[in-house]
């Protein structure tokens, strides 16, 4: 059984002591009051601060970009947006655009032509970032409280903003590559790198090694040696064969 098959239990079986945390973009949280007290009213436990790609980082390698439709719509002509979204794309993994409102309303858009939005809607989904339509704020409060668990609770991925992506010195890519870490956020990359020196001795690090820098603790390090001793499995559809 794979862990997606598990999803519904793990939606409903919600534990009271569970600590889920939003990185929330400062200017998203002033336009957005009604999806904050949406998520502090579930528990979810906000940081607010300047992002700079994206509106919402529910882990280290997922963050999510909010546009209402019409927002969407209007800014097809700026470059901006795209910019914008190829950016998350660029820094996070798994890249996400929540789409709110009601889709069909580019229907009545006197100087918007549909095509348009279904054009950049497959050429956003062709760059590998997931499109996910909300019918409203209340929606999007659902899907952020439940994306972000399932990062949080079953991945074991914790909330963090990565500042860089296209870095131009090595030491910003050894940075990134080590932010990439679960839990590691820039400031523990760089206490890493500082007592093991090389990315390649960060990586080779026993457990106990990991134990003895400033800010690891047993969850952290544990959550490290997982997933770097723990064999890939890329589970593919293959065609059956009768």
């Amino acid at each position: 059984m794979s862990k997606f098959e598990s999803l519904i239990p793990f939606i409903q079986n919600r534990t009271v002591d569970e600590k889920i945390n939003i990185i929330v973009d400062s200017r998203e949280a002033t336009s957005a009051q009604k999806i904050i007290t949406g998520l502090k009213e579930l528990g979810v436990n906000l940081e607010i601060t300047y992002v700079p790609q994206g509106d919402y980082i529910i882990s280290n390698s997922c963050a999510i970009e909010r546009k209402t439709v019409s927002d969407f719509a209007y800014t097809l002509t700026r470059r901006h947006l795209f910019e914008q979204l190829f950016m998350l794309k660029e820094s996070f993994s798994c890249p996400v655009l929540i789409l709110e409102g009601y889709l069909p309303v580019i229907y009545r858009f006197s100087k918007i032509n549909p095509m348009s939005v279904w054009g950049a809607l497959f050429s956003l989904a062709h760059q590998g970032i997931s499109i996910i339509p909300t019918s409203s704020w209340k929606e999007t409060i659902d899907f952020l409280y439940v994306a972000a668990r399932q990062e949080q609770v079953i991945e074991k991925r914790e909330p963090a903003i990565r500042r860089i992506k296209k870095a131009e010195s090595l030491a910003d890519k050894q940075l990134y590559l080590i932010a990439g870490l679960p839990r590691i956020n820039n400031t523990r990359g760089e206490d890493l790198l500082d007592h093991f020196k090389t990315p390649r001795r960060i990586f080779s690090a026993t457990k106990d090694e990991l134990l003895d820098i400033r800010g690891i603790g047993e969850g952290i390090a544990t959550a490290i040696t997982e997933v770097l001793d723990a064999q890939y499995s890329c589970k593919k559809h293959k065609k059956e064969i009768e």
